[in-house]
């Protein structure tokens, strides 16, 4: 009964969505993104796109991603938001990150995208424009995939800060106490395929179309470079995600090496108390204002 019940509710949602969809206007982008895309199947084999094409678009999303917080630093107004504001980035940790990213990437990540063409065969995911799912379908399959890597990643990472481990793998992430966008994958290798086998999960279980993989590399780099930004700007639109962490979350885990160990969201640090730190120290922080004020 209970089951029945979600499907209805679910089925419900789906059809009001769809509803309000019909009386949106027409997307101005939607004919130069499908020519695009029908351009991309004429002119390249599926391994080229799976392959060749995700890795594109992942380096490119990350870099972008990456330079609003590179940019902050040289813009005194923008050093209000920084959180840890004594302590600056320097271009000796920032030129340090970026070969290890790149060694991860290409040697570490490569070869793991190097499947997807593999497994958009197996489970015959489609390519073509016309078994593309409609914006909100791809909203909703993204969160999910948030939900579920969310989970993961709260679990094992909780795993790696045990002592008997993390000074193997999980200390190399820490080696920046103040941290900074584009060491968001700064990590050890065996941190990259532990933590990372999370972000897949979600893939086999919703992906009806390979554009789900590339939009949820998007949202996720977008996700994990904002909590690694070490900026806590008003007005992010990611924090109208519902329990969205946010860099100021985050950040605290990386100053005091303990507690709120999820990526995303802040549901399981609630259940299992890890963030009890984490409210004290907010707590604290108002204090301090309230009485800065009078």
């Amino acid at each position: 009964m209970a089951m029945n019940d979600s499907i209805n509710i679910l089925n419900s949602a789906y059809l009001a969505v769809e509803y309000i969809d019909s009386f949106l206007p027409d997307n101005p982008l939607q004919q130069p993104f499908k020519n695009a895309w029908n351009y991309m199947l004429d002119n390249y084999t599926k391994f080229q796109i799976a392959t060749w094409g995700s890795l594109i678009v992942h380096e490119v999303s990350y870099f972008l991603l990456c330079v609003p917080g590179f940019v902050f630093q040289f813009i005194p107004y923008m050093q209000k938001y920084k959180i840890q504001q004594d302590k600056p980035e320097t271009w000796e940790k920032q030129w340090k990150c970026f070969k290890t990213l790149l060694f991860n990437h290409f040697f570490i990540q490569l070869p793991m995208i190097c499947g997807t063409y593999y497994f958009t065969e197996y489970f015959n995911i489609p390519y073509e424009w016309e078994e593309m799912p409609r914006w909100y379908v791809l909203v909703a399959q993204c969160f999910g995939c948030a939900v579920i890597e969310d989970a993961w990643h709260y679990f094992l990472h909780r795993l790696l800060h045990h002592k008997r481990i993390y000074k193997y793998i999980h200390k190399v992430h820490h080696e920046f106490v103040s941290p900074f966008g584009m060491q968001a994958e700064y990590a050890h290798p065996l941190e990259t395929l532990i933590l990372g086998t999370g972000f897949f999960i979600g893939i086999v279980v919703f992906c009806n179309h390979v554009i789900l993989l590339w939009a949820w590399v998007i949202c996720r780099l977008m996700e994990t470079i904002d909590v690694h930004s070490g900026y806590d700007v008003p007005l992010n639109p990611l924090h109208l995600v519902p329990f969205y962490a946010g860099a100021r979350f985050h950040d605290f885990h990386h100053m005091n090496f303990i507690g709120n160990y999820a990526s995303t969201f802040t549901w399981w640090d609630r259940i299992f108390g890890t963030d009890s730190q984490f409210i004290a120290y907010k707590e604290k922080e108002k204090k301090q204002q309230l009485i800065m004020k009078k």
